[in-house]
């Protein structure tokens, strides 16, 4: 006689089995498509209206999900958009993809997944499998989303329905490592819960690495944004004791580099950005505090990295300074606003702080960025301006913040009167320019 497990296992393997992706952002996009790629009915529950009446006309809003594709899968029936979350009543397998952003006190904010939980809930039966991707800290799974998919319904984890953790590992922009290939970690709440995750994700992910329980997931997925954390903020420590020390630090990490063992290559900048690095260690500083431990360096890792942007305005008034003139009232082009090169993603980027900053000073600042026409943050507004080279040549100082590859680095410093560099974008063209700051 055929188990609930067994039931369910047979519906992944032969493509049956009816997926809903609960969050359509920069993580549940790519893993919908993915699945419905691997000939799965996929349907997207996306509280977001406008985004589900662009996905409805094949048309992408996540850079990693090209429209041609999108578009292919809709026509095919394969994969559909809707705000409504009663489409898990049909459901076999679940992923939820929401976000998981800190408030301003440095806490968790968790009322994505629980609002995502409680409507799952209401729509829970036998025979479903439920995988959490949103990154979190250890024991959300087990703690909060277990008891609310139990209560009430007489549901037994393991037995008539599985629960795993699996965290994303989106780097938007990639072609190298995409939601296919990344191999893709996954802890269940049971041995069967782990089971019935890894099979269903087996079939549409490369590589799929079980672990023992999904605490175990959830701290991975930790550790490693933890460790570039301390990295980034290491070498951005290091890019101060170098300016302090008269050094160039960019020389020196290029040195350092060509050492083939025991050293791994992080470079500084204006600070951290992006939806994952940012923001995943202090969910682990936050729980450990709970338990009277004191993550010491996730704390000064912070500490270092959140100071940048004001470090950067520093050497923005230091170079001005130079030239006698104030930062107030100097006309200062930001170049690059998205947190990383080459994509349209500004979350957590240090571009926001280091505008505000500016402008808190006095300086009339504006901004530059093929990815990003808007930026709307806190209490300000501003659009990126449409010409950049007539603002670089009119520009008191202008600050190379996200080293896009579309910019002409030889034009910008040709017409630039000043430049601080925070990416090393003009390399040693900058290194050799008197009237390039370096950090």
């Amino acid at each position: 006689m055929n188990t609930i497990q067994d039931s369910l296992q047979e519906k992944i393997l032969d493509r049956s089995a009816k997926i809903v992706i609960l969050g359509l952002g920069y993580v549940g996009l790519p893993l919908a498509t993915i699945f419905a790629e691997a000939g799965f009915h996929v349907v997207g529950v996306e509280p977001d209206q406008k985004k589900v009446e662009t996905l409805r006309r094949g048309e992408s809003y996540v850079q990693d999900v090209p429209s041609e594709k999108l578009s292919r899968l809709i026509q095919a029936g394969k994969l559909k958009a809707t705000s409504d979350f009663s489409v898990l009543k049909d459901a076999d397998a679940v992923s939820i993809c929401v976000p998981t952003p800190l408030r301003k006190t440095g806490d968790p904010d968790l009322s994505y997944i629980l609002v995502a939980t409680d409507e799952l809930a209401k729509f829970m039966h036998p025979g479903v499998v439920v995988v959490l991707e949103s990154t979190t800290y250890p024991g959300t799974t087990r703690e909060i989303l277990l008891p609310k998919l139990t209560e009430n319904t007489g549901l037994q984890v393991g037995k008539d329905f599985f629960l795993a953790f699996s965290p994303e590992r989106v780097d938007p922009g990639r072609e190298d490592w995409t939601t296919y290939n990344t191999p893709k970690v996954i802890g269940g709440i049971t041995a069967a819960c782990s089971d019935v995750a890894a099979l269903w994700y087996q079939q549409a992910l490369e590589t799929v690495v079980p672990v023992s329980s999904a605490e175990s997931a959830e701290m991975a997925k930790l550790l490693e944004n933890t460790f570039r954390m301390i990295n980034i903020g290491l070498v951005n420590e290091m890019a101060i004791m170098c300016d302090r020390l008269g050094l160039d630090v960019w020389e020196i990490i290029d040195a350092a580099a060509t050492k083939p063992f025991g050293y791994m290559k992080f470079t500084p900048g204006p600070g951290l950005g992006g939806h994952c690095i940012p923001i995943d260690p202090l969910y682990l500083s936050w729980k450990l505090r709970a338990l009277n431990y004191t993550a010491r360096f996730i704390d000064l890792a912070s500490e270092i990295n959140t100071g940048m942007p004001r470090y950067v305005v520093s050497k923005v008034q230091d170079a001005l300074n130079e030239k006698a003139q104030p930062l107030k009232g100097s006309r200062v082009l930001i170049i690059g606003a998205a947190y990383k090169p080459d994509v349209d993603d500004i979350r957590e980027s240090p571009s926001l702080d280091i505008i505000g900053l500016l402008r808190q000073k006095g300086a009339e600042v504006d901004y530059h960025d093929p990815y990003i026409p808007e930026i709307i943050h806190d209490d300000w507004s501003m659009k990126s301006v449409p010409e950049i080279m007539e603002k670089v040549h009119a520009a008191d100082c202008v600050v190379i913040v996200t080293n896009h590859s579309a910019y002409d680095y030889d034009r910008i410093l040709e017409e630039a009167s000043l430049i601080v560099d925070t990416r090393n974008a003009l390399g040693y063209a900058g290194r050799e320019n008197s009237k390039v700051v370096r950090l």
